[in-house]
């Protein structure tokens, strides 16, 4: 379901409103956290997440909120699919990463030691 710009203008004049709504509710909620900071942290921690799940809720009644949950929920489906590598074939893998590395270090550095050699040799400054 996408939205475009020539839906019906009813339609996204509501849309506009509840992302307005949602904005307001965002503004208050900063608004009433620094204007009640001298009461308890727990008590605004509550207030807090009880207003942020009212703008979770008030975010999903719009077009783009139901696209963003629908992503959610396929994205857990496809999640679930995934097939995770035992312990011992982490292991395996981790221990082929480390040789190669170590290996890569000391090839690099051996051709470091002869360029440096070579150019030590081409500009005279090593007998």
């Amino acid at each position: 379901m996408t939205v475009s710009r020539m839906e019906n203008p009813i339609t996204s004049k509501l849309e506009w409103l509840k992302w307005l709504g949602v904005a307001l509710l965002v503004a208050a909620g900063i608004a009433a956290n620094f204007y009640y900071n001298q009461q308890p942290w727990p008590l605004r921690l509550l207030v807090g997440l009880v207003l942020t799940g009212v703008i979770l809720f008030a975010a999903s009644q719009t077009v783009r909120g139901k696209q963003f949950l629908s992503f959610a929920y396929e994205s857990r489906i496809e999640l679930r699919k995934v097939v995770w590598p035992t312990r011992q074939e982490t292991m395996q893998t981790t221990l082929v990463i480390a040789a190669m590395v170590i290996v890569l270090a000391l090839m690099l550095w051996g051709i470091d030691g002869v360029l440096m050699w070579l150019i030590g040799w081409l500009t005279g400054q090593r007998g």
